[in-house]
């Protein structure tokens, strides 16, 4: 198994991403502590493993919270091996102008600070720890407009910078950094945007999924799961020549508009195609 003996740090771990992550690390061996502000959710997790998943309560946007995580899985085991900073929402959805200052900081501080201060604080855990990696989630919304709204966009943008600057800082140490940009992933992150709850989350949810489809090169929606199974390879030795940038895992969703790649949809000539016809005849 890739992480036998090995301590993770998840964030964000309860649902979605994280808690396949979580799930998969466990799976190959990792003692993970989970983190996430939903702790029935936590727990219901944690009550899955034999003692492997440890659950505990963080909010990002605060960094007692995320100093205290860090601090008690070293604590508890002696020190951190992998670190996956990926507790997120949709953020404020405001255009640029009309967004509020208390929006824009909300955002920032879920998912940017939170990340930059995931690494400052789990870092004096990891050092000495042979292939230590620490995996970022960033977004495709971080390569331009289309994808989000304004300021996770841009979050996500400084999570990739924030990435980079991190691997160069950390490389003294022998601790990779990396980052994963998933693409249109069906999780709750749609309808806990939208602040849908009961049967209409769930009604979003198969909306998201049904969407999600089609939006691509490749003809099904992202799962979690292949987020998880990027971050498991950033995280072992398998990648160990592999710092300071990000893995694309969108189904090819950013390589170009729809046209380009769907048969069906009509190419921006095509108009002009057909008037070029007209007047021929």
């Amino acid at each position: 198994m890739r992480f036998s003996g090995k301590t993770a740090v998840v964030t964000g771990a309860a649902s979605g991403i994280g808690k396949a992550s979580v799930l998969l690390l466990a799976s190959e061996g990792a003692t993970v502590y989970a983190a996430d502000i939903d702790e029935d959710g936590g727990a219901e997790l944690a009550s899955q493993s034999n003692g492997a998943i440890v659950f505990q309560r963080c909010d990002v946007t605060s960094t007692e919270d995320i100093k205290a995580l860090m601090d008690r899985a070293a604590a508890d085991t002696g020190g951190i091996d992998i670190v996956f900073n990926n507790a997120g929402a949709g953020g404020d959805g405001a255009p640029i102008d009309e967004i509020e200052p208390e929006g824009w900081d909300r955002t920032m501080d879920l998912l940017l600070r939170s990340v930059a201060f995931g690494i400052r604080y789990a870092v004096p855990h990891m050092i000495g720890r042979a292939g230590a990696s620490i995996i970022n989630t960033s977004s495709v919304a971080a390569v331009g407009p289309g994808y989000s709204p304004n300021a996770y966009a841009v979050a996500k943008a400084g999570v990739l910078h924030l990435t980079k600057m991190s691997a160069a800082d950390l490389a003294k140490h022998q601790i990779r950094v990396n980052a994963i940009q998933p693409g249109f992933i069906n999780t709750n992150i749609f309808t806990s945007t939208l602040e849908l709850t009961g049967e209409h989350a769930e009604m979003g949810k198969a909306a998201v999924a049904a969407m999600s489809a089609g939006a691509q090169p490749v003809n099904r929606g992202g799962q979690s799961e292949d987020i998880a199974n990027a971050m498991a390879f950033l995280a072992s030795e398998e990648s160990s020549f592999v710092n300071g940038t990000s893995i694309v895992v969108d189904g090819g969703i950013t390589i170009g508009p729809k046209y380009s790649w769907d048969a069906n949809e009509p190419d921006m000539f095509e108009a002009l195609r057909a008037m070029a016809e007209q007047i021929k005849q």
